[in-house]
C-alpha cells in the first residue's frame, strides 16, 4: 500500500491518538512504505493502533441500533413497542422484529459499516509491523468482526495489508468465508496472550477456541441457512474445542448469575471467557453499557433520576418468560424467582436497596428502593405495572397502557454510582456457559447422538442456576417456546446476549410464526447489502429477495 506521507502520519495519529512524532525526511508527495511508517513510529505506534481495533467494539455494542436490535429484536427474544409517540421512529423498530425490513434500513448500514471499522482498522494492523502477539490479536479481532459479518448478510469484505485502498476489497460467501475464518484462528492458536483468570480483555486462546466452535457449529447453516446441515467432524470440533476449556479449569459458574454483568463482575465472575473492560467514571474508551439498562427501564425506575430513569423502550413476551417453568406456568410474581435465578426477581445489594429495581425479567407492579409501589409518568393514578399483553402490530393505543406494555429485561444490574455516565460494568462478549451448552448442542447432533451427555452438562448448568433437573431434553419442539429443549435453555442462559437470532437459524425455526410476526420470506434469513456498500464494492452482491 502507498499512501502520501502526511496522510499516512495523519491517519496514525487519528485513529491511534499517537502523542509524539518522530523526525523524518520529507519531500513533496513523497511516499513511506509501511515497514519505513512502522519503523519511524517505533512499537508503540502499532500498539495504539492495536488499541484503536479494541475500541471498534463500542460501535457495534453500544449502539442499541446495531447487533442489540439486528440479533435481538429479530428474534423471539425482544421487541420495542410503540407506546404513544414514544419508540415509534416510523416503525424503524417494529420492522426489524416483524422481519419487513429493507436495504434502506439505518440500523443495517449502522452495523455493517462498524463491523467493517473493526475489519480494516485489524487489519491495518497488520501492516505496520506487529509483534508476532500483536497480530494474532489484530487477526482474532478481524475473525470475530468477519464472523458477525458472515452471520447476519452472508458475505464480507476483505482486504489483506499492503492491498491497493484504490481497488475494491475482495468479497468472500458461504462456505470459502467460514473456512477463511476458521483457517486464521487455527493459525493464531498457539500465539494469542494467554487466558487470565476472572475477565479477559485481550483476545486469548480460549476465544479464539470459542469463536471456532461457533464456526464450526453454524458451518452448514451459513451454507444454506434454510435448510441447516451438521457434519459429524464439524461436530467433533466443537467437542473437541470445547472440552479443552471445560477442562482448563479456568472457568466455572459464578454462584450469582447476574454478578456476571454487574458493575464489579471483574471480579464477581467466573465465566468471561473475551470482554470489553468498562472502567467507569470518565474514560474515553468506555462503551456505554448504561443503555442496557436504559433501553428498556421506565422513566421513573430510579427516584433520583426521575423522569428520566430510563428510555421505556425494549421488551420481550410472555410466551418467552414462560419457558423458564419446567413443569409449571409462572405466576408472573416475584415467587417465580424460586423457579430459575435467571428469571430474577431477586434482591441485588446495591442496585434494589437504592432504586427497588430487580435484576432479571420485569414484570408486574415495579416499588422503589422504599418498597412503595411506583406510578408512570403522565397519570399518577396509573399503577407501574409491566403488562405482558402488548398492542396489534406493537403499538399500545390504550392510554392506561401506554407507558406499561411489555415485559422488560435487566440483564446487566445498574452501576448506581454512574447511573447515567461511564458506567464499569464490563461487557461480556463470550462467556463459559456458552461453551457448554455448545458441547451439549454438538454431543445431541453427532452421527452417533449422545443425548445422555448432553443432559448431564445442561442439568449440571441448570442446578448452578438454581433450577430442577430436565427428565428429558430434545434439541427443539413444535414451537420456540417448549421448555424441554435446548433451544430454550440456551435462551435461559443467553437471553439478550447477541446468539438468539443466529440460535433459531441453527435450530431451523426462524421463519416459524411467532408473537406479534407471522410466518415470513426465506429471504430475512440474510440482511440485505446496504445501498451506499454495494455502490461503494462492486464486489459485493445483493442477497436473494433483496
Amino acid at each position: 500500500m502507498r499512501l502520501n506521507k502526511n496522510y499516512k502520519l495523519c491517519l496514525l495519529l487519528m485513529v491511534a491518538g499517537f502523542a509524539g512524532c518522530t523526525k523524518l525526511d520529507e519531500k513533496l508527495n513523497s511516499t513511506l512504505t509501511n515497514q519505513q511508517t512502522a519503523a519511524a513510529l517505533g512499537s508503540q505506534g502499532t500498539a495504539l493502533l492495536l488499541k484503536a481495533a479494541y475500541a471498534d467494539f463500542t460501535g457495534p455494542f453500544g449502539d442499541v441500533g446495531q447487533l442489540v436490535n439486528l440479533t435481538g429484536n429479530s428474534s423471539d427474544e425482544s421487541l420495542v413497542p410503540t407506546r404513544g409517540g414514544d419508540w415509534d421512529d416510523n416503525g424503524a423498530w417494529r420492522v426489524v422484529h416483524n422481519h419487513t425490513w429493507t436495504a434502506d434500513l439505518g440500523s443495517i448500514l449502522n452495523t455493517f459499516n462498524s463491523l467493517n471499522k473493526l475489519n480494516f482498522d485489524a487489519t491495518n494492523v497488520l501492516a505496520f509491523g506487529p509483534t508476532a502477539e500483536q497480530a494474532a490479536e489484530a487477526r482474532f479481532l478481524r475473525a470475530w468482526s468477519l464472523y458477525y459479518l458472515l452471520d447476519l448478510f452472508g458475505q464480507y469484505p476483505i482486504r489483506n495489508p499492503g492491498d491497493n485502498l484504490l481497488n475494491a476489497p475482495e468479497v468472500k460467501s458461504g462456505t470459502a468465508a467460514v473456512d477463511f475464518i476458521i483457517s486464521e484462528l487455527n493459525a493464531i492458536l498457539a500465539t494469542l496472550p494467554a487466558a487470565v483468570p476472572n475477565m479477559n480483555y485481550r483476545a486469548n486462546p480460549d476465544a479464539a477456541r470459542m469463536l471456532l466452535m461457533r464456526c464450526y457449529l453454524n458451518k452448514g447453516a451459513f451454507a444454506n441457512r434454510a435448510a441447516p446441515t451438521f457434519a459429524d467432524a464439524d461436530m467433533q470440533q466443537v467437542i473437541t474445542l470445547g472440552n479443552a476449556i471445560i477442562t482448563s479449569g479456568r472457568y466455572s459458574y459464578t454462584p450469582n448469575f447476574f454478578d456476571n454483568f454487574s458493575v464489579d463482575n471483574d471480579t464477581k465472575s467466573k465465566e468471561g471467557i473475551f470482554c470489553y473492560q468498562n472502567t467507569g467514571g470518565v474514560s474515553a474508551n468506555n462503551l456505554d453499557v448504561r443503555s442496557f439498562w436504559y433501553r428498556t427501564l421506565h422513566y421513573n425506575q430510579y427516584t433520583p433520576k426521575n423522569p428520566n430513569a430510563g428510555w421505556n423502550g425494549f421488551s420481550t413476551v410472555a410466551e418467552f418468560y414462560n419457558t423458564f417453568g419446567i413443569t409449571t406456568t409462572p405466576t408472573m410474581t416475584l415467587n417465580d424467582s424460586l423457579l430459575d435465578k435467571r428469571i430474577g426477581g431477586r434482591f441485588y445489594h446495591g442496585v434494589t436497596d437504592l432504586s427497588g429495581i430487580r435484576p432479571g425479567l420485569l414484570v408486574g407492579q415495579q416499588y422503589n428502593e422504599n418498597g412503595v409501589a411506583l406510578r408512570d409518568r403522565k397519570n399518577p393514578s396509573n399503577a407501574l405495572a409491566f403488562d405482558p399483553v402488548i398492542g396489534t402490530n406493537m403499538i399500545e393505543t390504550s392510554s392506561n397502557k401506554e407507558e406499561i406494555t411489555g415485559i422488560r429485561v435487566v440483564k446487566y444490574p445498574p452501576d448506581m454510582a454512574n447511573y447515567d455516565g461511564s458506567a464499569g460494568n464490563d461487557l461480556i462478549i463470550f462467556r463459559y456457559p456458552d461453551v457448554v451448552l455448545m458441547v451439549a448442542e454438538a454431543m445431541m447432533r453427532k452421527a452417533t447422538p449422545d443425548n445422555a451427555g448432553a443432559l448431564t452438562l445442561v442439568n449440571g448448568l441448570r442446578t448452578a442456576r438454581g433450577a430442577a433437573p430436565l427428565a428429558s431434553m430434545t434439541l427443539v419442539s413444535a414451537t420456540n417456546y417448549a421448555p424441554s429443549t435446548l433451544l430454550a435453555e440456551r435462551g435461559r442462559e443467553l437471553y439478550w446476549e447477541y446468539v438468539r437470532r443466529t440460535d433459531l437459524i441453527r435450530f431451523g425455526v426462524f421463519l416459524r410464526p411467532w408473537p406479534y410476526k407471522p410466518a415470513d420470506n426465506p429471504k430475512y434469513l440474510l440482511f440485505p447489502i446496504p445501498s451506499q456498500s454495494l455502490a461503494a464494492n462492486p464486489n459485493l452482491v445483493q442477497n436473494p429477495g433483496y
